[in-house]
C-alpha cells in the first residue's frame, strides 16, 4: 500500500470519528455543551403562577395543587404567589419579569389594571398563558393560550337548570368588586334564568357580613326561591343564610370543596358548577413546558376549556373523594 493510500485512509477514519462525535445523542457526555439544530433547550424552567386569589380561598388552594403538582412531575420549578389587590398583583408580575423566569401563568380578573405588566412579560420575551378570568383579552395582551371556562356560558347554564327546577326569582351573590368573570357569570345566569335576577355584592373577606347580607335580601324578599353563589365559601354563608331567614330557597354554586360536595350530599345545595380548577393550574405547567421544549402551542387561538361540568346527587360520591384530597 502507498504512503498516499495510508494517509488517505487515516484521514478518512479521523473524518468518521468527528462526524460520530458531532452526531451522538443527547444522552452523550457532551449533549450539555453542543447546540445542534433541533435539539431540545435543557436547563431548569422556571415558571411564576401569579392569581388573585386571597388568603386562604380553597378554590385558588385547588390551582395551586395542580401548578406544582404538574412542576413536581416535569421537572419545572413553580414559584405561586397571589394577592386579590390588582395593583399589587401587578407588582408580583413584575418581579417575575424583573427575575426572568421562564414562563408566566396569571389569572386576569381585572385585566385592564395588568396589561402594562403582562406587556412589559411579552416585551422581555417571556411566554404568558392567562387562566380562570379574562379570556377575552387573553390574546390582544399576547398571552400564549388562555386556560378555563367561559363565564357567561357557565353562569347561562345554571340559570337554566334553576329554570329547570322550577324557580322564579334568583338572588345573584357577588363576593368581589371589580371581577369582571363574576359579573360575567351573573349576566350569563340572567339569560339563561329567564325570570327576575337580582345581583347582591359582598365582601369575601367577612364572612359574617356576608351571611347577614343575604339573609337580609331573602328576609326582605320572601319570594326568592333560588340562590347562586360564586364561589363555595359564599355557599356555606348561603345555606346558613337560607335557614336562618326560614326560607325555602334552593342554594347553587360555583366551584367545589369538600364542604360543597357534603352540603350536596345532604340536599343543602342543589347542585355546584364545577370549572376544574385544578386544570387551571396543571394544564399551563404542561404547555409551558411543550412550549420552551417543543415550540408547541394548544388552542388554536381559542380557550382551553375546563368547564362548565356540574356536580350534583347524580355524581357527587365519586367528586367529594378528589375535593377532599385537594383535586376537585
Amino acid at each position: 500500500m502507498t504512503s498516499t493510500r495510508k494517509a488517505l485512509r487515516a484521514g478518512l477514519a479521523i473524518t468518521g470519528l468527528v462526524l460520530l462525535a458531532a452526531c451522538s445523542g443527547p444522552g452523550a457526555d457532551n449533549a450539555a455543551t453542543t447546540t445542534a439544530a433541533g435539539q431540545a433547550p435543557t436547563g431548569e424552567l422556571r415558571v411564576a403562577v401569579v392569581t388573585h386569589g386571597t388568603a386562604g380561598d380553597a378554590f385558588w388552594n385547588v390551582v395551586k395543587n395542580g401548578a406544582t403538582d404538574a412542576g413536581k412531575q416535569l421537572g419545572v420549578t413553580v414559584d405561586y404567589n397571589s394577592d386579590g389587590d390588582p395593583g399589587r398583583q401587578s407588582t408580583l408580575i413584575d418581579n417575575a419579569v424583573s427575575q426572568k423566569v421562564g414562563g408566566i401563568v396569571v389569572s386576569m380578573a381585572n385585566p385592564d389594571a395588568l396589561k402594562t405588566s403582562i406587556d412589559n412579560a411579552v416585551k422581555a420575551g417571556i411566554p404568558v398563558i392567562t387562566i380562570n378570568s379574562g379570556s377575552d383579552k387573553s390574546a390582544s395582551f399576547g398571552a400564549l393560550a388562555h386556560v378555563g371556562q367561559e363565564e357567561s356560558v357557565a353562569g347561562e347554564e345554571a340559570g337554566r337548570k334553576f329554570k329547570e327546577a322550577g324557580k322564579t326569582k334568583l338572588l345573584c351573590v357577588i363576593h368581589e368588586a371589580g371581577n369582571v368573570g363574576l359579573n360575567q357569570r351573573c349576566d350569563g345566569a340572567r339569560a339563561g334564568f329567564g325570570g327576575a335576577v337580582t345581583n347582591l355584592q359582598v365582601d369575601i373577606n367577612n364572612p359574617t357580613d356576608v351571611e347577614s347580607r343575604i339573609k337580609g335580601a331573602l328576609q326582605t324578599d320572601p319570594s326568592v326561591d333560588a340562590v347562586l353563589a360564586l364561589n363555595p365559601q359564599v355557599a356555606g354563608s348561603s345555606v346558613n343564610a337560607v335557614k336562618g331567614a326560614s326560607s325555602s330557597a334552593a342554594v347553587a354554586t360555583f366551584d367545589l370543596n369538600a364542604d360543597v360536595t357534603a352540603a350536596i350530599k345532604s340536599g343543602d345545595v342543589l347542585f355546584a358548577v364545577d370549572q376544574q380548577q385544578y386544570e387551571q393550574g396543571y394544564l399551563p405547567i404542561v404547555m409551558l413546558k411543550l412550549y420552551r421544549d417543543n415550540a408547541n402551542t394548544v388552542g388554536g387561538g381559542k380557550p382551553v376549556l375546563t368547564g362548565p361540568g356540574f356536580v350534583d346527587k347524580s355524581n357527587v360520591d365519586k367528586v367529594a373523594e378528589y375535593a377532599e384530597r385537594g383535586t376537585r
